[in-house]
């Protein structure tokens, strides 16, 4: 096959970005809005950037429906920060934290977790040993104490492709701390069911180096002040999220992308392209008579990281060759799972799942 006159980045972060997106921020590079200077050298205290974090975090609160008993950071640190940093501001004066795991992501959270707390992190559930991680552990079965400080839980792993496609609901649970840097902004979520969440940029927001939380301000009292005011979500928040440099860069890129899901009109729209993106290649793999599989069950399938394998190793790892050469990049499986997995964030464009459907199914074709 010859290759396709645009190149698609199915990695699972960083990840893909709009193309109007880096064009303009291209176009701004070295002049933001006639200022004479580059967003990239720009005083964080300057009227500029201070004007870009206020509109990036009033797009965010449109986009998601905020409520004003919330706050918004733009933090550093990863969402891996955040394993330690939920528990630290959040646990103090709690004997327990509960910690459901469902994959890689919410595995490594929980071994994090009560590192720098004396509170129990109990496991809630674990979906490796319940499903071989091809299932999620279901809400109902998920053993959480309602005093607990919280419970932790992953929305989407990117690993194992798992999705909680049925969103969990705050009734009879504590205040519920969610992972969704892998699915933020993809579909409807009523904020108001969560006490925290928080998101790394660089799958589906922007590039790698900010980290957004969202926070109930009435959380905000059991912040201590014997955490030093770097891990403190109060001492940030007190200073407007300046107590140190944010990431300035990757906040410019986000307050950008928010922009532009608003002109897309919104996440509601979003979720119905996220939706037939994910439908395209699901049906893609399930109608291969065997060829490609996937084997996590049906009602917990990722719509935003589709991991899918063939019927050998040398043949996925051919599949990814060619796949490569074809313009289609990045499909390579996460190091312990092999395979394949294609990434398909709000900025993959429907065209770009076309163009990997048609591949698939042309090397099932030649291989076949």
């Amino acid at each position: 096959m010859s290759s396709i006159d645009q190149h698609y980045n199915f990695s699972a972060g960083p990840a893909i970005l709009p193309q109007s997106v880096l064009a303009t921020a291209q176009s701004e590079m070295f002049d933001y809005n006639g200022s004479g200077f580059s967003i990239m050298t720009m005083s964080h205290r300057s009227d500029a950037f201070m004007h870009i974090l206020f509109q990036a975090e009033q797009d965010l609160r449109k986009l998601l429906n905020i409520p004003t008993n919330y706050k918004i950071l733009f933090m550093q640190g990863g969402a891996s920060a955040q394993f330690n940093m939920v528990v630290m501001n959040l646990a103090n004066g709690f004997k327990r934290v509960d910690s459901v795991v469902s994959g890689n992501w919410s595995r490594i959270a929980h071994s994090q977790m009560g590192k720098l707390s004396d509170a129990d992190i109990h496991l809630a559930a674990h979906g490796g040993e319940l499903y071989n991680f091809t299932d999620v552990p279901a809400v109902e079965n998920w053993d959480v104490d309602p005093h607990s400080a919280f419970v932790h839980y992953c929305i989407n792993e990117t690993v194992h492709g798992l999705q909680y496609r049925d969103i969990p609901k705050p009734d009879g649970l504590p205040p519920i701390v969610c992972d969704m840097s892998s699915e933020i902004l993809s579909r409807k979520i009523n904020v108001a069911d969560y006490g925290l969440i928080y998101a790394g940029a660089q799958k589906n927001i922007g590039p790698s180096g900010a980290t957004i939380v969202i926070v109930r301000e009435d959380l905000l009292d059991r912040c201590s002040e014997r955490i030093p005011d770097i891990w403190n979500y109060q001492s940030h928040i007190n200073r407007q999220g300046m107590y140190n440099t944010p990431a300035t860069y990757p906040i410019y890129i986000s307050g950008l992308v928010f922009r532009w899901l608003l002109a897309q009109g919104g996440v509601e729209q979003m979720q119905a392209i996220n939706s037939l993106k994910a439908e395209k290649l699901y049906a893609a793999i399930d109608g291969s008579d065997g060829f490609y599989a996937n084997k996590v069950k049906p009602h917990a399938r990722s719509q935003m990281n589709v991991i899918f394998h063939t019927v050998s190793k040398e043949l996925d790892n051919q599949f990814v060759l060619e796949a490569n050469a074809y313009g289609l990049r990045m499909l390579k499986g996460y190091k312990t799972m092999g395979g394949m997995r294609a990434s398909i964030y709000n900025a993959m464009p429907l065209q770009g799942v076309e163009a990997l459907v048609h591949f698939m199914k042309d090397f099932q074709r030649r291989y076949g």
